[in-house]
């Protein structure tokens, strides 16, 4: 066997590793033999050389085979997940599973913490009070075959090396890398026992991929491993220059996904549910997708499902509704100086401030802000006075509030012409 030094000096110096010292490396830390030092040694030199098509397979592999595969089999209706590559206010899984279970498709998420700049599904369901994300997997296997859909965190029997090497790369800057994304990715899904898969490639300055040939090149390495697997896989390319809805944070998300479900969600978050579940639908064959989903929305039947996955869940639905839950002890509005229209967001910067108001990880153990967030009140392509509100941010921590204009400054780019708005699909 090679030593582990040497395995760490073969990938800073760009070389291909062999299917046997990957799985040294990727068992080697989730057994915690390697330590956390050593593997972001690692993960620093993948993350600057990259792996080979070779090596990212091999990798996707070992992750996925240090737990178990669910299998679905047996149920009577398509079993198929939807993931996106993280974003800013991205809250669209929230809304999209339990809409796409009331269409009778079954949804088994396994979702992950906030990761790097962007906020994570399963922190922000953990605001809802008794919400539990830790389950078994009879459990979670029941509950997706009672409810239509369970979302939980990866489990120490599924892709427990994905488990650990993701909160790694949260906090050691090593996010963006197609191969670290690809082994993340799809040896979870891959393990849910799911036959369809909806891939949401976000792209744009809040996205880990800048640019829409980085987000192509990342969609066809995801779809080339999920039909090795025999996945039916549809990508879609969705934009994320600016936030996607009216908020960023926790448990803001949550009551913004909440009013979604009761049909008074914003356009442009609405018409990414739409078009993701659209794409779902279609691979399951069912017609009149756009119709089925909207009708869903409108008669109840979507909030009705998130409501039964949250009580099975053992949480409290009842606390869906309250002000007073993780009400931010400290709020602020942050103003225009000039007239003018909206014309950029910096996104990265947002996500990155949510982060360090206290509703992310700088440390892999940092208690997590369930009140923090931000209330976007233009978006771009909008006028807005001098002296009208911007957007307002907010948290429960006295030291953290009070970077809150610090970490918020220069977010808005003001300009004399009306600019045109971002595509949203591409």
């Amino acid at each position: 066997m090679v030593a582990l030094e040497t395995i760490i000096q073969q990938k800073q110096s760009g070389e291909i590793l062999s299917n046997t010292n990957i799985q040294f490396i990727v068992d080697g830390y989730t057994s915690g033999v390697i330590s956390d030092d050593e593997m972001t040694t690692w993960l620093i030199a993948v993350f600057q050389n990259g792996m080979s098509h070779e090596e990212t397979l091999e990798y996707t592999k070992v992750m996925l085979n240090s737990g178990i595969t669910l299998d679905f089999s047996h149920l009577n209706g398509l079993v198929l997940d939807k993931h996106s590559t993280g974003g800013v206010g991205d809250k669209v899984s929230i809304i999209l599973a339990p809409l796409l279970a009331s269409c009778g498709l079954y949804i088994p998420m396994l979702a992950g913490r906030g990761l790097g700049h962007t906020q994570g599904t399963i922190d922000k369901l953990e605001a809802i009070p008794g919400y539990k994300t830790a389950l078994s997997l009879t459990d979670f296997q029941q509950i997706v075959e009672k409810v239509g859909v369970s979302i939980m965190e990866q489990t120490e029997e599924i892709c427990p090396a994905d488990r650990k090497i993701y909160a790694l790369r949260d906090v050691t800057n090593t996010v963006a890398s197609f191969p670290l994304i690809c082994g993340s990715i799809m040896s979870k899904k891959i393990a849910e026992g799911i036959q369809g898969l909806v891939l949401d490639i976000k792209m744009g300055n809040g996205a880990f991929m800048k640019t829409i040939s980085e987000a192509k090149e990342l969609g066809e390495l995801l779809k080339t491993v999920g039909e090795l697997y025999g996945l039916k896989v549809s990508i879609c390319f969705t934009d994320m220059n600016q936030p996607l809805g009216n908020t960023a944070g926790l448990w803001c998300e949550v009551l913004e996904s909440v009013e979604c479900l009761k049909g008074n969600g914003p356009s442009d978050l609405m018409q990414v549910v739409y078009h993701l579940g659209q794409k779902a639908l279609e691979i399951a064959g069912i017609e009149n997708s756009e119709e089925k989903l909207k009708s869903n929305i409108k008669n109840g039947k979507a909030i009705k499902k998130f409501e039964e996955m949250i009580i099975a869940h053992g949480g409290e639905t009842e606390m869906l509704g309250t002000p007073q839950l993780h009400k931010p002890k400290f709020r602020k509005e942050i103003f225009a100086k000039e007239d003018g229209f909206i014309g950029e967001m910096d996104t990265l910067q947002l996500g990155q401030a949510v982060v360090q108001l206290g509703g992310g990880r700088i440390q892999k153990n940092d208690k997590i802000d369930y009140s923090t967030g931000i209330l976007f009140h233009k978006k771009i392509g909008e006028f807005i006075g001098k002296g009208e509100p911007l957007l307002e941010y907010f948290c429960s921590n006295s030291i953290k509030f009070k970077s809150g204009d610090n970490l918020l400054k220069n977010i808005f780019t003001i300009q004399t012409q009306k600019p045109n708005s971002p595509n949203l699909f591409y």
